[in-house]
């Protein structure tokens, strides 16, 4: 049995939030599969605040290929989720199917792990409320609002609901949630 992982995207996905957990979940055995409003390559974005800068500047990064639309996403199939960052969260949040894939994996209490702006999401599905989360404190409200608790930490895990601020966090974040995704991976087995 392969088991799976979904990663979340759409253009302006950050290119270093999506990548380097879809290398990791390919190094413990676990398939990556990306999902976006449509099957179709994306193209993801980079992002950082230079120095003297008080926004963020952007500029193109790789590409990435969707492997199925948020319609054709059967929840059951997977062992967990990963919103990815950037802009893109802003844009798909309000996308119906993919409001029922998070609700799902919230509900049935598996891995999830969000980085950046990916916390609009589970924020915009009504799934953050009194749960603790880490996200870029330009987010601090998106998470807020929809009565989430802002942590300014690289990890915060909130059962299984693990986060980092940015992609600067990966090295702190990634590894608690691939742990889940494993014992989920013997529970299935």
């Amino acid at each position: 049995m392969t088991h799976k992982a979904l990663i979340i995207v759409g253009d302006a996905s950050e290119t270093l939030d999506t990548l380097y957990p879809y290398y990791r979940l390919q190094e413990a055995g676990i398939e990556p599969v990306v999902a976006a409003p449509e099957k179709r390559q994306y193209q993801m974005v980079m992002h950082e605040i230079k120095p003297g800068w008080t926004i963020t500047k952007e500029w193109e990064g790789y590409t990435i290929q969707a492997d199925l639309a948020f319609s054709e996403v059967k929840e059951e199939d997977y062992l967990g989720i990963l919103f990815s960052g950037g802009r893109a969260p802003e844009y798909i949040r309000y996308d119906q199917d993919l409001v029922r894939i998070t609700r799902y994996f919230f509900d049935q209490n598996k891995p999830v792990a969000s980085v950046c702006h990916g916390v609009e999401i589970p924020a915009y599905a009504d799934c953050v409320r009194g749960r603790k989360m880490a996200t870029v404190p330009k987010c601090q409200f998106d998470l807020e609002v929809c009565g989430g608790i802002f942590v300014n930490e690289p990890c915060v895990i909130d059962g299984n609901l693990i986060s980092g601020r940015t992609y600067h966090d990966n090295g702190s974040y990634v590894r608690p949630w691939i742990d889940l995704l494993l014992k989920e991976a013997k529970k299935k087995s």
